[in-house]
């Protein structure tokens, strides 16, 4: 799943494509380098990320989704949290909601059934503007998993198609770095919800803090942790760095990593 930031302070590459022909170039680049999603945000999440009203985000999001959706084949993901901003993005051309906030309001599950849309379904402790103040479980993966197991109850009883919803623990949100390393070394015991699995690691804090370099560009450690992932079998990456993720997996492939 490749990341298109149409937003001027996302964590990793606010202002770059903030730009409607710049954020459609970067769509028609990763899809070249090989990614099977495009996943489209008008909003940033990053740690004390100040809210974007509904009307700027559609203003941001669905030029970008109406051209991409004319010149790629790929499925196209909305990243938001507003029902009126998914409606309009599916309208526009979107297949998948992938929600930060787990589609706990029921606006969201109501867009989503009458879009026939799949879903993304994120865990976060607190909001953008709190998940970073102190974050604490008393079991972290636990408390997490039995999250998105509720979750994927909910919305299979709602009338979403289990197959057809995907689960996210939230690397970075609401998590210390051990935090994420624990989840992720734990990914295992997301595959037993019985959904496909996703995770945004890419170019995160954790990674830094691992390496012992907070101004790496975290490139290496997002390859590295992807290749973990992939061993055990995750299903969706999501990553900014779709072509050097892409070549290190097929690496990973053909030298027998997924045998293992």
């Amino acid at each position: 799943m490749g990341i298109v930031n149409i937003t001027p302070n996302s964590f990793s590459d606010g202002g770059r494509f903030f730009d409607a022909d710049a954020a459609v170039a970067r769509g028609l680049e990763l899809v070249r380098q090989g990614a099977d999603l495009l996943d489209i945000g008008g909003e940033s999440t990053r740690p004390y990320a100040q809210p974007v009203g509904e009307n700027e985000e559609l203003r941001r999001v669905l030029p970008v989704i109406e051209r991409l959706a004319g010149e790629v084949g790929v499925p196209l993901s909305i990243d938001t949290s507003k029902p009126a901003v998914a409606r309009g993005a599916f309208a526009a051309g979107a297949r998948i909601l992938n929600d930060v906030t787990g589609l706990e309001d029921p606006a969201m599950i109501e867009v989503a059934l009458d879009c026939g849309a799949a879903v993304c379904v994120m865990h976060m402790l607190g909001t953008p503007r709190t998940m970073q103040d102190n974050p604490y479980y008393d079991d972290v993966v636990t408390e997490v998993v039995d999250y998105l197991r509720r979750r994927r109850d909910t919305l299979v009883s709602a009338g979403i198609a289990q197959d057809r919803i995907a689960l996210d623990p939230g690397i970075g949100f609401g998590k210390t770095a051990q935090h994420n390393l624990q989840l992720l070394r734990s990914i295992d015991r997301l595959h037993e919800i019985g959904c496909p699995v996703l995770v945004g690691h890419s170019r995160k804090r954790f990674i830094g803090e691992v390496l012992d370099n907070a101004e790496a560009n975290r490139t290496a450690g997002t390859v590295g942790t992807a290749l973990a992932l992939a061993r055990h079998r995750v299903q969706i990456l999501r990553v900014h760095d779709v072509a050097t993720v892409r070549q290190a997996l097929l690496l990973f492939e053909a030298t027998g990593g997924l045998d293992c």
